[in-house]
């Protein structure tokens, strides 16, 4: 048998050119996608995008080959009357939203148990966790840094030696210069972090109620007042609680981080972004990428997480220009989701019937959108078509004449949710070429190319007269 195969090449050798061969080789990177009995070819996508204005990028030419294969499915299963309402396919690709349902009632579940201790805020507010004040900002024009500042700082310092508790708003509202002039200069209570460094440590070192020192920034010189507690509370009291219960939540994360024992491999930078360049071909990818009591979690599951995010082409491009000193805690962050659900089924976390019903129902409802945006819903098909066959055909006619006029921008983008779009392929057959994706590029860049030539060509030439910068040429003094 091997050498009856070995004796058929040599065959096509002697009865063809060599360049007859490499077409021979390469026939198949002719097809981008397919998806069932349609074909989207290189030529086709190279038009396409070489027609339009999109960027001649590879990402770019993978998302309109994604979407083409999730039109034409979408045109397959009007054309079979198939409306995706089988629940097992519905609960299987809507995970995502099970996951985080159930996770939220988890972690609810712990925060109820979370102690705030309120027993004496006052003094929690004298210690500047939180801190509240007051300020009248007196700027120093820009370009007089050196010049300006001096007869600035004497105003600010006059005013300030008026300034008291009674009086501090009555004085912002009339020497006041920012948005905060007509709230008496109140900047509410903030966290220490979230002001300059020099304005956030000149109020923690006043007392409550009490006026300080200039205090000088970028901005120029403020006049400022730490506000008593009396005159912070309603604020205080609420935002402290909140932080009490942030605290409380960040401790309780990393407790089970610990006694999760996530670890996270080395390499999972370079793993995370090689996913996100290529969801689909990592779906089975078993390579260790984070360990913890729940055993390995590899390349595969961070391709599952990832493929069930709402946004994922947004997460994707997030990912692939991350620092990679930022990814690994991504990986930790799907990591302990998995744990916060391992947590929720040992609590006996469940969705009630209203909240699975209402998931399904959200699905269904993706599907009859889309199928009205591209018009191939059954019954928009029925009209024109009899048989499965003719529907089917109508169906890929219609999402290839979308195709054109959205790539034209004359048709608002039909989205298709990743939740539907795993369904498609879950139930139909649909496929990228890598090599075809390259060579549509390639194509599109030419096809470009050449159309910016001609228009280049047909501009009328110009009336002005130019310089003549040639050796015999003279010049204009």
């Amino acid at each position: 048998m091997i050498t009856a195969r070995i004796a058929a090449v040599a065959a096509l050798v002697s009865v063809t050119a060599c360049e007859g061969l490499k077409e021979a080789m390469t026939a198949h990177v002719d097809v981008v996608a397919r998806a069932e009995s349609q074909e989207l070819s290189v030529q086709r996508l190279a038009d396409l995008m070489g027609g339009s204005q999109v960027p001649l990028a590879k990402p770019v030419a993978e998302q309109i080959a994604s979407v083409w294969v999730s039109y034409q499915l979408l045109g397959k299963a009007a054309a079979e009357g198939d409306s995706l309402t089988d629940d097992k396919l519905i609960d299987k690709v809507m995970w995502p939203v099970y996951s985080q349902s159930k996770t939220q009632k988890w972690l609810q579940v712990v925060q109820e148990k979370f102690t705030v201790d309120t027993s004496n805020l006052e003094a929690s507010y004298t210690d500047g966790r939180l801190l509240s004040a007051r300020h009248i900002l007196f700027p120093v024009p820009e370009g007089q840094q050196a010049t300006g500042s001096d007869s600035v700082m004497r105003r600010a310092e006059a005013v300030r030696r008026q300034a008291n508790e009674r009086n501090f708003a009555a004085l912002a509202k009339q020497h006041g210069t920012d948005a905060t002039k007509d709230a008496g200069g109140d900047l509410g209570v903030f966290a220490p972090p979230e002001m300059l460094p020099e304005f956030s440590s000149a109020v923690a070192a006043m007392k409550p109620g009490e006026v300080g020192p200039l205090v000088r920034t970028q901005y120029g010189y403020h006049v400022v007042m730490r506000n008593s507690y009396a005159a912070a509370r309603a604020q205080f009291d609420a935002r402290y609680a909140l932080l009490l219960r942030q605290t409380a939540q960040s401790t309780f994360f990393a407790n089970v981080e610990k006694t999760g024992k996530v670890e996270v491999k080395p390499n999972a930078a370079k793993l995370v972004k090689e996913v996100a360049a290529d969801l689909e071909g990592h779906k089975g990818d078993r390579t260790a990428v984070a360990t913890s009591v729940l055993g390995t979690f590899t390349v595969g599951d961070v391709a599952r997480w990832i493929s069930g995010w709402a946004q994922r082409d947004q997460l994707r491009d997030q990912l692939t220009a991350a620092p990679d000193s930022l990814v690994p805690n991504f990986v930790k962050s799907l990591l302990l989701n998995e744990l916060f659900l391992k947590q929720a089924d040992s609590a006996g976390i469940t969705l009630d019937t209203a909240e699975v019903s209402s998931v399904r129902a959200a699905f269904k409802g993706l599907v009859r959108n889309a199928w009205a945006g591209l018009r191939v819903a059954p019954e928009m098909l029925a009209d024109s078509a009899k048989t499965s066959g003719e529907r089917e055909r109508l169906a890929a006619s219609r999402v290839d004449s979308y195709l054109d006029r959205l790539l034209r921008q004359q048709e608002p983008f039909v989205e298709v949710p990743p939740p539907l779009a795993d369904a498609l392929r879950e139930k139909y057959d649909g496929s990228i070429k890598p090599a075809g994706i390259t060579r549509a590029v390639e194509l599109a860049q030419k096809i470009r190319g050449a159309a910016d030539s001609s228009r280049a060509a047909a501009q009328p030439k110009s009336a002005v007269p130019l310089p003549d910068t040639g050796r015999g040429g003279a010049t204009k003094k």
